[in-house]
């Protein structure tokens, strides 16, 4: 089969690397790259899971938080005289 495809730098980097030091082709560098790959797929990755902490009651009241950090954004970019 004959394809077109675009290559990041460092992955074109590696194929020419991997071409100089075994004389191979670029064709057969990449079909050897994909099969590589394509054969030992990341499967066996665990997913991300993010990890939380009970931080206790907040010392501030939160309940107004986002106007207040509307208000300071607003007074710091000038759009509102400060008190």
């Amino acid at each position: 089969m004959r394809t077109t495809i675009t290559l990041e730098p460092d992955v074109e980097a590696l194929l020419k690397q991997s071409m100089r030091k075994r004389g191979i082709t670029f064709k057969d560098a990449v079909n050897e790259a994909v099969r590589a790959g394509l054969a030992n797929p990341v499967e066996n990755v665990p997913p991300f899971k993010q990890r939380s902490f009970h931080m206790g009651v907040p010392l501030v009241d939160l309940t107004k938080a986002l106007a207040l950090a509307d208000e300071l954004d607003d007074i710091a970019h000038g759009w509102l005289p400060r008190k």
